[in-house]
């Protein structure tokens, strides 16, 4: 049985950031109509437009229930509830991916600020952002856009 992969560090994470990313376990492109019919319109503003819902609009940000949050875009798993957290933010947060290769990470210069944009690695949606400010084991916080994730269902 093979061990699960450690979760990334910062450094791992900038570097990544930078230089290119893990593979992805598979890929999913598809057109952008397809990517309309496929998702609701604010779905389609977060993952495929880079957009941000507003802070505290979503109940999965106090939903703290055993199991894994998906992509909404392409259903890839990106994050276990054990990583979950209350961040305060008004965002879900977590400390780790569940695998390595399936969150993506592209350095976001943005707004006056040099932050850490999150993207699952299988479609490239639009998941949030990532910062070295979260709680013990990683000390990071993944902060994720509740629209980009559905919940599995066991």
């Amino acid at each position: 049985m093979s061990q699960p992969d450690p979760p990334p560090t910062w450094a791992q994470i900038l570097s990544w950031a930078r230089r290119g990313n893990p593979p992805p376990p598979r890929r999913l492109d598809l057109d952008e109509d397809d990517w309309r019919a496929r998702l609701t319109p604010d779905q389609y503003r977060v993952l495929r437009q880079h957009g941000t819902e507003r802070p505290f609009s979503s109940q999965m940000c106090g939903l703290f229930e055993p199991g894994r949050y998906a992509c909404a875009g392409c259903g890839t798993s990106l994050f276990d509830a054990t990583s979950k957290f209350e961040s305060h933010s008004g965002w879900p947060s977590f400390t780790a991916p569940v695998a390595e290769g399936v969150v993506a990470y592209v350095e976001d210069l943005s707004h006056g600020m040099q932050r850490v944009e999150t993207l699952c690695a299988v479609c490239d949606g639009h998941l949030g952002h990532v910062f070295p400010d979260g709680p013990l084991p990683t000390g990071l916080r993944y902060c994720i856009n509740a629209i980009a994730l559905q919940k599995e269902h066991a």
